[in-house]
């Protein structure tokens, strides 16, 4: 019997082995195909303890469905990407539970559509899986092994202009993932200073996700003690990327989108970039204010990249750090974002907590989890009480005034309420993150 609750609404994912088991991942990889109709699959993993064992049972059931499997072995989730846009493979699967900790794992797949690459969502395979109608099949488990890492790098540097890029010292964080192996083979004018280049699936230095507590505190630690310039942090599978300023703070990614857009918009005036519900009244200001196009979509990488197809934009990005862009098949690239950051920082000149300041137009919190046993009734609640504001609902309740702002939603992923607020002053802040608290609180 496969744990129902691994098929997510963006990729699947589960504790292993307790959720996410070998008989899960065969069955898995013989819906994939059933779904997809997909016959050249090009699989990658990230560097979890328990991606071995699960990309061999994955294989299994691709290859019991009559595919032809190709590894890239253990490479960023971009590189995936890049596989399946850019060589005549028509489906991909990264074994990876990207920023979770080290005893999770999962799949994040996709198919090769007709104009572009579409992301196959966990909950589409489950009908398939739960009906179970998969006899037993003997199979030739030949595996073609590939080495993609110069191509790959080969077609980033042609995506753009790279060569305004300073010579600077930049502390790089690889969080023990799998951006270390690809990132130590570019070259650039940038003195990179690495820090857990070498990927282990225990994560022994710190969490894989760099938001988590403590995550940050080797690097901020290693900036001051080396006098970098600044650094950057990757998560687990690489497609999240963090800036950390001269200082050793980290940088939000409200901020680092900005950076982005930026750059973008300098060259492509009116261009769309697109970001999430819950980011900073800020961006969508100073977009609008260097001639570009903001666009507003749910939160989540998947929205934001479909927002952005829909929208014919240049670029997005969302709170979590994913920044996806158009010329990179409209898929996140830690790595494309980690260039333009350079590339901008560089032609800025500035102090990276310079440049913090000035976008930073607002104060604002990091998103607070609440655990609460009926979600719907904790939003009711809400939407009752601070009626008198401007509602809207595109991703749980949002509310505006003319001073500050609340969203209210519940996770994708987890049992859980998220709420961001922001305000014009710390002060209006702190009393309104006190009182909706006490809300949310008193209806748990």
């Amino acid at each position: 019997m496969v744990n129902k609750s691994i098929f997510k609404a963006y990729d699947v994912r589960g504790i292993y082995p307790a959720d996410l088991n070998k008989e899960a991942a065969t069955k898995i990889g013989r819906a994939f195909v059933r779904y997809t109709g997909a016959k050249n699959i090009v699989v990658c993993q990230d560097a979890r303890l328990s991606s071995p064992e699960l990309f061999r049972a994955l294989c299994k059931g691709l290859l019991a469905e009559g595919a032809k499997v190709t590894s890239i072995g253990q490479m960023p989730t971009e590189c995936l990407y890049f596989a399946v846009g850019n060589y005549d493979f028509d489906g991909g699967i990264m074994i990876t539970a990207s920023h979770n900790p080290k005893e999770y794992n999962g799949f994040k797949m996709m198919k090769l559509g007709k104009e572009q690459i579409e992301w196959i969502r966990g909950v589409d395979l489950l009908p398939i899986v739960e009906v179970g109608d998969f006899p037993k099949k003997e199979v030739d488990e030949k595996i073609i092994k590939n080495n993609i890492v110069d191509d790959y790098i080969n077609y980033i540097f042609n995506l753009f202009d790279f060569s305004e890029i300073k010579k600077l010292k930049v502390i790089v964080d690889a969080s023990n993932g799998v951006v270390g192996n690809t990132l130590s083979k570019i070259k650039m004018p940038v003195e990179i200073i690495p820090l857990n280049f070498k990927p282990d699936g225990n994560f022994p230095n710190h969490s894989p996700n760099p938001l988590e507590p403590g995550a940050s505190d080797q690097i901020s630690a290693e900036i001051k003690k080396q006098k970098a310039d600044f650094g950057f942090m990757f998560d687990g599978d690489a497609d999240r990327i963090f800036l950390v300023d001269e200082k050793g703070d980290l940088v939000s990614a409200d901020v680092a989108r900005l950076v982005l857009a930026k750059h973008f918009l300098k060259k492509n005036s009116k261009a769309v970039i697109v970001h999430d519900a819950i980011c900073s009244r800020a961006v969508p200001e100073l977009i609008k204010k260097w001639d570009g196009v903001p666009v507003r979509s749910e939160v989540g990488f998947v929205n934001i990249r479909e927002a952005l197809i829909k929208n014919k934009g240049i670029m997005g990005g969302e709170l979590s750090s994913h920044y996806c862009f158009r010329d990179y098949f409209y898929m996140d690239s830690g790595l494309v974002a980690f260039l333009l950051m350079l590339q901008e920082i560089s032609l800025d000149g500035r102090k990276v907590s310079e440049i913090v300041k000035e976008l930073t137009l607002y104060a604002k919190s990091p998103t607070i989890n609440f655990e609460v046993k009926d979600k719907d009734a904790v939003l009711s609640k809400i939407k009752e009480k601070y009626k008198d504001g401007n509602q809207d609902f595109l991703d749980g309740v949002t509310v505006e005034y003319e001073d500050w702002w609340f969203n209210v939603r519940a996770s994708n992923t987890e049992p859980l309420l998220r709420l961001t607020i922001e305000a014009n002053t710390q002060e209006l802040l702190e009393e309104k993150k006190s009182e909706l608290s006490e809300v949310i609180k008193n209806e748990a």
